[in-house]
C-alpha cells in the first residue's frame, strides 16, 4: 500500500505542469490611449453666486452650442459639479442622449486627464464644459498650445477644438 501511494505521489509531482511564463503585451499600433477630439467650452452666462444657474442669455448660448456641435459625432460630455456647467451641456445631453462624467475643476487640467482615463474615454469625441480659469489649463493638459493667454470674465463664446492623434496635437479656436 505504501508503495502504491509513493508511486502515485511521484506520478502527480512529475505530471505537474510548469507555470506559464507571461510575456509582456506590446502596445498595439491601433491604441486609442491619449487620442481623441475634445471640444473645450466655457459654461454659458450665469447669475452671480458660487453655484448659480444660467441667465436667459446663458440658456440661449447653450442652445447655440447644441446647434454648433450636434453633428460632431459626440460620445460624451464632461461637466464640473456646478449647475452652470451642467445646464450649459443639457441641450446636448438631452437631444443627443449622451452620458456625462463629472470632473473636479482645477487650474492644472489634471482632473480631466484623470477622469478621461478612469472612464476609458480616450479616442472619443468629448465636450468638456470648463470655467474661465480652467479652459486654458485643460487645453494644455491635452497637449495643445492655445493661441490666447487668458479668458476674460465676460467671454463665454470661445471653443477650443483639440484633436489628439498619434502623430501630434492640433488646436483650433473660434467663437460661436
Amino acid at each position: 500500500m505504501r508503495f502504491f501511494l509513493l508511486i502515485t505521489m511521484i506520478a502527480l509531482v512529475a505530471c505537474k505542469p510548469k507555470p506559464a511564463v507571461r510575456q509582456p503585451v506590446p502596445v498595439s499600433e491601433d491604441t486609442t490611449f491619449l487620442t481623441g477630439t475634445f471640444y473645450v467650452v466655457r459654461h454659458a452666462e450665469r447669475y452671480e453666486g458660487p453655484d448659480s444657474t444660467l441667465t436667459p442669455a446663458g440658456f440661449e448660448r447653450a442652445g447655440c452650442l447644441y446647434r454648433l456641435l450636434k453633428d460632431s459625432a459626440l460620445n460624451k460630455i464632461y461637466v464640473t459639479p456646478y449647475r452652470r456647467s451642467r445646464q450649459t451641456a443639457d441641450s446636448l445631453r438631452l437631444h443627443l442622449n449622451l452620458d456625462t462624467a463629472v470632473y473636479k475643476p482645477d487650474t492644472t487640467g489634471e482632473s480631466v486627464i484623470y477622469t478621461l482615463t478612469r472612464h476609458d474615454d480616450w479616442g472619443k469625441h468629448i465636450v468638456i464644459v470648463a470655467h474661465a480659469n480652467t479652459m486654458l489649463p485643460i487645453v494644455k493638459a491635452l497637449g495643445g498650445k492655445p493661441a490666447v493667454d487668458s479668458i476674460r470674465d465676460n467671454e463665454f463664446d470661445r471653443v477650443f477644438v483639440i484633436r489628439k492623434l498619434k502623430g501630434g496635437t492640433k488646436v483650433k479656436s473660434f467663437r460661436y
